[in-house]
């Protein structure tokens, strides 16, 4: 995972001083290559020590390693932390179109690199072994589930997505082993997502959690936790590129299980066929 794409995922969670540091390093990250730290701790003034702490809660041994982490990220891919997508009252319908355009561009670059391939893969596992998958969300995020749960029922699954907490909540208090909670929600924090994957837990469903990278009840919750960037900086844009973000996660899921399944790609030829028939009957 991009450091850089990391820092800037648990921005929300950061303390006044790591957040001074994280800022410097958002925009500064080659010359953090250059800095000790020491040097880095002088810029920003705070202590050696935060800086050391800093670096060990984005998961690294110290702050030698971090900086091995930057120098990698900036050689090996572009920076796609800073998605330029503030819109102004004075932009011009060709000016909207490129920052929405670049906006979602980094949003996707910066997704991919939050989610490894054993963990997409143990997800496409879980979702292919389920024997019910019942996928939660609310707010617009409802509108992603619906269209995963479509494109899932067309393999063959037994897919459902409701729109309403209720009756997701009593959806989910009829599951049990071997059935599976998709979760969808950029906060992690919503009460009565959290609700329903405790419930599902409890009669021993499994769920996978589908949030904004970092520590969150939603996550905690959850047997796997897949992660999608987030831009808070991008006001209105925000609710666009998070639902880019949810459905790059769900569609490679997708296409992952069909992938993966035979019987699957039987499933998408059938009900094509039907829908074919179906066209030419009219």
């Amino acid at each position: 995972m991009s450091c850089l794409v990391k820092i800037r995922q648990i921005k929300h969670t950061l303390s006044a001083n790591e957040l001074k540091i994280a800022d410097f390093v958002l925009k500064s990250p080659a010359l953090i290559r250059e800095l000790s730290s020491q040097n880095l701790a002088g810029a920003v003034g705070i202590s050696q020590s935060s800086v050391v702490k800093f670096t060990q809660k984005l998961g690294y041994r110290g702050y030698p390693d971090f900086k091995f982490a930057l120098s990698e990220s900036l050689s090996s891919q572009p920076d796609y932390t800073t998605l330029q997508s503030k819109l102004a009252l004075s932009d011009n319908l060709q000016q909207i179109s490129d920052k929405l355009l670049s906006g979602t561009i980094a949003i996707l670059n910066a997704t991919a690199t939050l989610n490894s391939s054993a963990r997409l893969e143990q997800a496409v596992g879980m979702l292919h072994d389920a024997r019910r998958i019942h996928i939660c969300a609310l707010g617009t995020a409802a509108l992603v589930a619906k269209d995963f749960a479509c494109k899932l029922q067309h393999l063959g699954c037994y897919a459902v997505a409701e729109n309403d907490s209720y009756l997701q909540l009593a959806a989910v208090a009829t599951l049990g082993k071997g059935d599976l909670v998709v979760v969808l929600s950029q906060s992690g924090t919503s009460r009565e997502l959290v609700e329903i994957s405790q419930m599902a837990r409890a009669n021993q469903a499994n769920v996978i959690s589908l949030t904004r990278y970092g520590q969150s009840p939603l996550g905690d919750h959850a047997n796997l936790q897949l992660y999608m960037a987030t831009d808070d900086d991008a006001t209105r844009l925000s609710s666009i590129l998070t639902r880019n973000a949810q459905e790059y996660v769900t569609d490679l899921l997708y296409v992952g299980l069909t992938q993966a399944s035979k019987t699957a790609r039987e499933m998408i030829k059938r009900s094509n066929q039907a829908s074919a028939e179906f066209c030419k009957s009219r």
